[in-house]
């Protein structure tokens, strides 16, 4: 289930979730998958999804998907990816600057879960643990006793992240793997958060310590963009994108670093992600 920050309950691509779960849930069906979520194929879909070919997808695409074209700049499309990767417009999604607060860095259905002292915690009845995210055990241990916070992305939320605080990062590692959608009806059959593509930096924080900030690729994603390596960053400067397909942010925040507002910790509690948005207060520090 989803809802809003007012609790309003919101019902989310339904055909989608039946064509995967007819996918995930048959033999027929997951030998297709071995099939659609090479990286090899990811990289023929985005070699399409790029070219001028690909534009007749975009205006089925927003009929199909309800898309409030009204909040992005709509215009100068050269390919699918070129609209995927649209712009919002000026003002659609003002960032909370206040220091204290922390800010989800996209628009997203947020789950947030506490880090038990083995660092496993269940998303949707598939085990996890954030040494199998990061492939290092290292780094994982220092989360312990802290928050692991999952933004999932539909094809037809905004694509484009930004920094939740400013500081410095790290270099940003990529982690290889098969691309699987990383909607919840996959979650029955594999633990997906470890099969995927994904890349992850340190963030050192000035308010919240140091956060872990993982983007998980998706069926059919081949690409995640990164703007930047090692550096500062500012709260609110556009740290990334998605190019075509639903996508995941993961956050990961040491021991007593944060406060998440109370809605989203009651929702996550009950297994209800809750909408967020791009710049949007989700709790605060500790």
């Amino acid at each position: 289930m989803i809802k809003t920050r007012t609790g309003q309950v919101v019902v989310s691509n339904e055909k989608q979730n039946r064509l995967l779960k007819h996918l995930y849930g048959s033999v027929i069906g997951r030998v297709l998958l071995k099939t659609l979520t090479a990286p090899a194929v990811s990289r023929i879909a985005g070699c399409f999804m790029d070219s001028p070919a690909s534009k007749v997808l975009i205006k089925p695409f927003i009929k199909k998907s309800g898309i409030d074209t009204s909040q992005y700049v709509m215009s100068g499309f050269r390919s699918y990816n070129d609209f995927f990767t649209r712009r919002i417009k000026r003002g659609k999604r003002p960032v909370d600057f206040t220091s204290e607060h922390l800010i989800s860095p996209c628009d997203s259905k947020l789950t947030v879960y506490k880090i038990s002292s083995r660092s496993i915690f269940s998303i949707k009845g598939s085990r996890y643990r954030v040494s199998d995210l990061l492939g290092n055990d290292f780094l994982a241990k220092r989360y312990c006793g802290g928050y692991c916070c999952i933004f999932r992305l539909e094809v037809d939320d905004y694509h484009r992240y930004c920094y939740i605080d400013s500081g410095v990062k790290s270099g940003n590692t990529f982690i290889g793997g098969e691309l699987h959608t990383v909607n919840p009806v996959a979650l029955e059959r594999y633990n997906i958060y470890k099969r995927n593509c994904r890349e992850y930096t340190v963030l050192h924080t000035d308010n919240f310590g140091d956060v872990v900030q993982t983007e998980v690729g998706a069926m059919l994603v081949g690409r995640i963009v990164n703007l930047h390596g090692e550096g500062p960053f500012r709260r609110g400067e556009e740290k990334g994108r998605f190019e075509f397909g639903g996508s995941t942010i993961v956050l990961l925040f040491e021991k007593d670093s944060v406060v998440f507002d109370e809605d989203i910790l009651k929702n996550s509690a009950e297994g209800i992600e809750t909408v967020v948005k791009y710049g949007e207060k989700i709790g605060n520090k500790a």
